[in-house]
């Protein structure tokens, strides 16, 4: 196991978490799955570890008619698989309550104004609040409205140190014009410092160490280029399909729910340049000016830089899986894509000419996230006498999930004639270095939402240009140019023809889930 060096002493005061400021968390589709399956268990981890205030509580909002009690006993089922001891989980979810209502009746945001008043006193917190939009898209504005038509978008208490914090799920919009809209609407009672518009692969470990591992050593960053890179490639594949997410991605689609947040996000990551600073405005300015630096795309090439397909029905550890048409609550017809590659450029003096690739699908034959930065071959072979004439490239590639963590091929020396060399691999993975699994993302973003911290989440001028970097794609699709491939789902999908086409044209190549 690599033995890890501390930089000095003032490390650990680095290291040292903040905890999270007093606050109610009040909760908009508390009952949903995502509230289950997400945030009750970071909320779980973050109190264990200390994180949490005790000055502190949930209140879940939605349509459901539930108790608190009832409520707490979801709670109590959203935590069994963690580890905990029943004191622990006893005392934890004391801290939940729930009200019932309409989301558009705005009588129903008068008595959550009222059981706010009622519970910052039960629980000693000072009136600040964060409100968490776990709710269809098309609600968000509405929400928003509301809790600003009822004065809860502001606080005048001196007792809080944050106004109320405004926390939006993804998608902010679903085009350039639906986004600008949505946030003009919200911002008649939010500021921009009030929003936290998440994207929960900006939360994970290994995409955060990105720009650790670009601009806290000096051995990268000159390599850093066009001159040394040959090109990148950035893979999110899914082995699930749709699930019980049907209904919101049919009307979503790969290019809205993965592309414009999470793969422009990681983009962004690994191309920009480094901030002044580690801080939310220097971060966020950086990625926004390499963002407005991608090459539009050309609404008459549109097949050329980027293709989109839908899985069919197929084999994924050795049982049938239906089709994306047969999925339960997916239009008969439903021309929505499931898989979408593309190939962007930068152009900017650092990326001019080199290539992105990228390629998310669902339904691919295996769960796999990583960033691969491909170097440029050496120019000469001094070993061509010998048969080595062409040495492969290096390849740095960035493990953001499943198995975290950083791998670099390079060739040496075997054993054997003075001429024997090998791809050799060093490799880093989090579990085997820190003993620990990586903590979900959601962990982070939460805490950092109590503290105030906005580094990892997006502003409004990422969303609108990345929205308006995508118009023309959104365009053509939507006129149905560009043909809608169908690839097997399951084992061993990974790609079909005309994705392959995107990269082989270029005389490279897709990596091999396979091999990942």
């Amino acid at each position: 196991m690599p033995e890890i060096q501390p930089l000095a002493d003032r490390q650990e005061i680095a290291c040292a978490e903040m905890r999270g400021e007093p606050c109610g968390m009040v909760v908009f589709g508390a009952s949903g799955d995502l509230a289950r399956r997400k945030l009750v268990g970071s909320l779980f981890e973050l109190f264990k570890r200390g994180l949490l205030s005790e000055k502190f509580y949930f209140l879940g909002c939605g349509r459901k008619v539930l108790s608190d009690d009832d409520y707490r006993k979801i709670a109590e089922e959203s935590i069994a698989d963690h580890s905990g001891s029943d004191e622990e989980r006893e005392k934890f979810v004391k801290y939940f309550n729930f009200i019932s209502g309409d989301y558009l009746d705005g009588g129903f945001y008068e008595r959550i104004k009222e059981r706010l008043g009622e519970l910052d006193a039960e629980y000693g917190v000072p009136g600040c609040r964060i409100f968490y939009l776990s709710i269809p898209p098309g609600l968000y504005g509405v929400v928003a409205e509301n809790l600003g038509l009822v004065g809860l978008s502001h606080t005048d208490s001196a007792g809080c140190k944050l106004q109320p914090r405004l926390v939006i799920e993804k998608p902010f919009g679903n085009n350039l014009e639906s986004a600008v809209e949505l946030n003009e609407q919200i911002r008649e009672h939010f500021e921009e410092s009030q929003l936290y518009r998440i994207d929960h692969y900006l939360g994970k470990e290994t995409v955060q160490n990105i720009l650790m591992f670009r601009f806290a050593n000096a051995i990268f960053e000159p390599v850093w280029n066009r001159n040394y890179i040959d090109h990148v490639q950035i893979t999110i594949a899914e082995s699930l399909g749709v699930g019980h997410r049907a209904g919101y991605y049919d009307d979503s689609g790969a290019l809205r729910d993965m592309f414009q947040n999470h793969m422009l996000g990681m983009l962004a990551f690994v191309a920009m340049e480094a901030p002044a600073s580690f801080d939310a405005d220097g971060i966020r300015g950086e990625k926004v000016k390499l963002l407005r630096s991608i090459r539009p795309i050309d609404a008459e090439r549109v097949d050329e830089f980027f293709v989109r397909g839908q899985y069919g029905a197929g084999v994924f550890d050795g049982e049938d899986i239906c089709g994306y048409l047969d999925e339960e609550g997916v239009r008969a017809n439903s021309v929505t894509e499931t898989f979408v590659a593309g190939k962007l450029f930068i152009d900017n003096w650092r990326w001019k000419d080199v290539p992105f690739y990228l390629r998310t699908g669902k339904r691919m034959g295996k769960r796999v996230t990583e960033i691969a930065i491909t170097f440029k071959r050496v120019p000469h072979s001094m070993f061509a006498s010998v048969g080595l004439d062409e040495m492969p490239a290096n390849v740095l590639v960035l493990k953001i999930q499943p198995n975290e963590g950083i791998r670099l091929n390079f060739q040496a020396k075997r054993p054997g004639s003075k001429t024997c060399m090998s791809t050799l691999t060093l490799n880093f993975n989090y579990s085997d270095v820190f003993g620990t699994v990586d903590r979900e993302a959601y962990e982070r973003l939460l805490l950092d939402c109590m503290v105030g911290d906005q580094t990892l989440f997006n502003h409004q001028d990422d969303v609108e240009v990345s929205w308006g970097l995508l118009g023309a794609l959104l365009e053509a699709w939507g006129k149905s140019a560009g043909a809608l491939e169908i690839y097997a789902g399951g084992d061993g999908a990974e790609s079909f023809a005309a994705a392959d086409k995107i990269i082989e044209s270029d005389g490279r190549e897709w990596r091999k889930l396979s091999e990942m």
